[in-house]
C-alpha cells in the first residue's frame, strides 16, 4: 500500500504542470484568495464558483474589507451560492485574523484550523497551497482517487479510513506541497471522475492503479449508506401591491437563518385557504393570478412548495415591500424563493 502512495508525487506533478486548468484562484497563492475559493468550492461546482469568486473579491478585496462589511451586503454577495453560514463564518474568521493576527493570515496549521468554518480539508488546502506545508486536503475527489489507486473496499467516508488516507498521503508529500495537493484535486476533477467511466487512458497513475488492474474502477469508492432527506411541504405567498413584493426576515436560527424570504407557511393550502390566510394578515387580496409548484433540495431536507401569486390592495407593516431593484441589489433572497420570482 505504502509503495503506491510513494509513486504518486512523481506521477502526478509533471501531469499537473501540463494539464492544470487555469482558474482565477490559481493566479497567486495569497492565503485570502485561496481561503475564499476553498470555502466557496465546498458543495459547489467549479463553474458556478468562478463568477461568484471574482465578484466577491471586487466587493471585498481584502480581509479588512470582509471583516467590516455589513451582514446584508455580505449575504447579498453570496446570494445563490447557498450554505450561507459559509459566508458568515468567513466574516467571523476575517475578524479574528484582524484582531489576533494583525490582519496577517496565520501560517500554522493548528492556528488555521481553529478559525470558524475551517475544517481539516480547508486547513490542509491553505497550509499546503499557500505555505508548501505537507498537509493533505482530503475531500471526496481525493478519497475517490486514492480508493481506486489502492483498491480500498471499505467505505472511504468512515473517519478511520479517511484518517488513514490523510496520514499516508502526508507521509509522501514532496517539497512542492501545494502543487501536489492541487494535482490530487485535479486528477479527481478531470480524470478519475465520479460518473460514467473514468478516463483511465489519460491517467498518470494508470500503470500502478489497482482498480484499473482489477477492472473495478466504477465499483469504487464504497460509501456508507445515506439517510433519506426529510420532505417538508410549504405554501409560499407571492404578494404584490403595485410594483412591490412582500418579503420578511427568517428566524435567526435554523435553515437559511436570518435571510430574507417570501412569506410562507408549513403545509399545503388550497386556493381558498391561501386567500383566507392573506385576509387574516390584513392585506385585502384582490386577485389570485395563478399558483405553481416548485421543489428545492437542501443537504438534509427537501421542500415541496406551492406558490400563490396574489394581488393585494394594501401594504401592511407586517412585511417589507420591495421593488424589483431592491430585490436585485439590497435583499439577499435564497434560491428556493427566487424560483418563484422567475415565474412572476
Amino acid at each position: 500500500m505504502e509503495q503506491l502512495y510513494q509513486k504518486l508525487p512523481e506521477a502526478l506533478l509533471p501531469w499537473y504542470q501540463k494539464n492544470a486548468r487555469r482558474l482565477p484562484w490559481r493566479a497567486d497563492r495569497q492565503p485570502y484568495h485561496v481561503w475564499v475559493s476553498e470555502i466557496m468550492l465546498q458543495q459547489t461546482r467549479v463553474e458556478a464558483v468562478k463568477g461568484y469568486y471574482e465578484r466577491f473579491l471586487q466587493a471585498f478585496p481584502t480581509v479588512f474589507a470582509l471583516a467590516h462589511a455589513s451582514e446584508q451586503q455580505l449575504l447579498k454577495c453570496w446570494e445563490g451560492l447557498g450554505y450561507y453560514n459559509r459566508a458568515r463564518n468567513l466574516q467571523k474568521a476575517a475578524r479574528i485574523v484582524i484582531d489576533q493576527y494583525d490582519g496577517v493570515f496565520p501560517q500554522n496549521y493548528e492556528q488555521i484550523i481553529r478559525l470558524p468554518g475551517i475544517g481539516p480539508y480547508t486547513a490542509g488546502a491553505i497550509a499546503s497551497i499557500c505555505f508548501d506545508q505537507p498537509k493533505a486536503a482530503v475531500d471526496g475527489n481525493v478519497l475517490r482517487v486514492i480508493s481506486r489507486i489502492c483498491a480500498i473496499h471499505e467505505p472511504v467516508d468512515k473517519p478511520k479510513i479517511k484518517q488513514q488516507i490523510t496520514q499516508r498521503l502526508e507521509a509522501v508529500y514532496p517539497r512542492q506541497a501545494g502543487m501536489f495537493t492541487q494535482s490530487l484535486m485535479e486528477l479527481g476533477a478531470l480524470i478519475c471522475t465520479p460518473d460514467g467511466q473514468p478516463k483511465c487512458g489519460d491517467c498518470p497513475a494508470a500503470d500502478f492503479c489497482r482498480a484499473k488492474q482489477l477492472g473495478i474502477q466504477t465499483q469504487l469508492p464504497k460509501r456508507m449508506p445515506k439517510q433519506p432527506r426529510r420532505v417538508e411541504k410549504l405554501t409560499v405567498f407571492i404578494l404584490c401591491c403595485g410594483d412591490r413584493l412582500a418579503i420578511c426576515r427568517r428566524e435567526k436560527h435554523g435553515l437559511l437563518a436570518g435571510l430574507w424570504q417570501l412569506p410562507n407557511l408549513l403545509g399545503t393550502q388550497t386556493d381558498q385557504q391561501a386567500i383566507d390566510t392573506v385576509r387574516q394578515w390584513g392585506l385585502q387580496p384582490e386577485t389570485l393570478r395563478k399558483s405553481i409548484r416548485r421543489r428545492h433540495v437542501f443537504t438534509h431536507v427537501e421542500w415541496e412548495m406551492i406558490g400563490f401569486y396574489i394581488d393585494c390592495a394594501v401594504q401592511t407593516e407586517r412585511f417589507v415591500w420591495a421593488d424589483a431593484q431592491q430585490l436585485e441589489q439590497a435583499y439577499p433572497l435564497p434560491t428556493a424563493f427566487r424560483l418563484f420570482l422567475e415565474s412572476s
